[in-house]
């Protein structure tokens, strides 16, 4: 199990998330966050202060945004970031571009 980060993040991206990770497990893309599959340590304190309530667990995830599920993992992916490294999102700078999914959504 581990956490994802769904559509409401996207334009909102309020950071409380990340500087309340402890394996800072959660990196920034240009309009979203996104949580590595491979970093997260599961343990729901993302979830507690998330103010749009844009981060489930992915087995809780409802139907109509299951998709955001592979937005998130392939987000680290080679053809797309390439990021995830021991030690996590810290020292490492927000990229200004995201999944293509989430990059062609329209603006909010």
């Amino acid at each position: 199990m581990t956490y994802v980060i769904v559509d409401g993040c996207i334009d909102c991206k309020d950071a409380t998330c990340v500087t309340c990770c402890p394996v800072d497990c959660i990196y920034e893309g240009a309009r979203t966050f996104y949580i590595h599959p491979d970093e997260c340590i599961s343990c729901g304190i993302c979830v507690s202060v998330c103010p749009p309530e844009a981060i489930h667990e992915d087995v809780e995830i409802p139907g109509h945004l299951r998709h955001f599920i592979a937005i998130n993992r392939e987000f680290f992916e080679p053809l797309v970031s390439g990021l995830g490294r021991p030690g996590g999102a810290d020292g490492v700078a927000s990229k200004q571009f995201d999944h293509p999914a989430v990059a062609n959504l329209p603006r909010a």
